[in-house]
């Protein structure tokens, strides 16, 4: 499996009922507003002229995410899929664009007392430079929002880069989830993380 920036899954996919992620959620508000990138981030420099801009995911978006979703990882999510989950009650989305174009997306379900978050994608032409932090530090508010204080999470245990990048955002292993994942029986890690004033 290709282990690079490109797509850092938590994928719940055949591991619950209902499974896994996803999200237009109208109340996900507008507060995720205009953010650019920051020059320090440890990722890199998104060198753009245009700023990068957050919202929610629909239904239209799905041609877009869906050529991210089949070049970042081999064993891609179908757009079906993507359909049914955005009718998931607690799932949540959110999507980075730059310039009109969408160039990553996260997903996540709030749960009581807890985000789980299923899938974070990044596309190819804009890894390494910060997209991923932002989307993480933006579930990290969500979750700061609706007073929530876990942020729960699911790893490949052969993506070094993924787990490398959750740890350097304040997430720790709490376990070892064997054969989690259905397409190939790998492990999963789980990984937590424990807000408070620190990760603001």
């Amino acid at each position: 499996m290709r282990t690079n920036f490109s797509k850092f899954w938590s994928r719940k996919c055949e591991s619950r009922s209902g499974s896994t992620t996803i999200a237009h959620q109208p109340n996900v508000k507008a507060e995720l507003a205009n953010e650019p990138l920051a020059e320090n981030s440890a990722c890199g420099f998104f060198a753009s002229d245009g700023r990068v801009q957050f919202r929610p995911m629909i239904t239209a978006d799905l041609d877009e995410v869906m050529a991210i979703e089949k070049t970042a990882f081999p064993f891609p999510w179908s757009a079906g899929f993507f359909r049914q989950e955005l009718q998931v009650a607690c799932a949540r989305s959110i999507l980075a664009e730059a310039d009109g174009k969408i160039i990553g997306y996260v997903l996540f379900w709030l749960l009581p007392g807890a985000i789980d978050i299923h899938n974070i994608a990044v596309h190819g032409d804009f890894r390494r430079k910060g997209v991923a932090r932002l989307l993480l530090r933006k579930v990290m508010n969500e979750a700061e929002r609706q007073s929530i204080t876990r942020v729960m999470l699911e790893v490949r245990k052969s993506n070094l880069p993924a787990q490398q990048l959750y740890e350097a955002m304040g997430f720790s292993t709490t376990g070892i989830r064997k054969g989690y994942y259905s397409d190939n029986g790998e492990d999963a890690l789980a990984m937590t993380l424990e807000l408070n004033a620190s990760n603001e």
